[in-house]
């Protein structure tokens, strides 16, 4: 995100617009990338709520809470765009309260990925990570990524 310091983050995450909701699509492609024509939109607060349950040491995937949230809502999935977008916001509103603060590190992007749209980026989250008993990984040459290894064994199920 640009200008992360001129913005107030959790006037965002408070931000509800009109959601929750379920929308009906008819593109006929995403139907069949996601596997039905209901897709819920859930609100930014929605998102910080489910990342606040996971506890020390454990790990949670953007992918599971979109996949709690379609179960939650009678939904065939979650938007997926929308849903790291929120993620992050979430993230940045914690790190911008002094107290309150969400343990949006450990939220992963989809394999056990660090989310380098985090405040302070991907060294400030494996740091954060590292210090809960996570191992972070390299992986690639020229595209580099970073992923906490063997990070279904930690997962938190909601």
């Amino acid at each position: 995100m640009a200008n992360e310091d001129k913005k107030d983050f959790n006037a965002m995450l408070h931000d509800s617009k009109d959601m929750p909701k379920v929308q009906v699509i008819t593109d006929e492609k995403s139907i069949q990338k996601y596997g039905g024509d209901k897709m819920y939109f859930a609100p930014p607060i929605a998102y910080d709520e489910v990342m606040r349950r996971v506890p020390y040491g454990k790990l949670l995937t953007i992918s599971a809470i979109r996949e709690y949230f379609t179960r939650q809502n009678g939904a065939d999935f979650t938007e997926p765009i929308t849903a790291g977008v929120f993620v992050s916001i979430a993230a940045w509103a914690s790190c911008q309260r002094k107290e309150d603060k969400t343990p949006y590190w450990r939220t992963l992007k989809a394999n056990g990925e660090l989310n380098e749209k985090y405040p302070g980026g991907i060294d400030a989250q494996r740091e954060l990570l590292e210090k809960e008993g996570h191992t972070v990984v390299k992986k690639g040459r020229t595209n580099i990524r970073y992923y906490v290894k063997d990070y279904e064994q930690a997962l938190f199920s909601l």
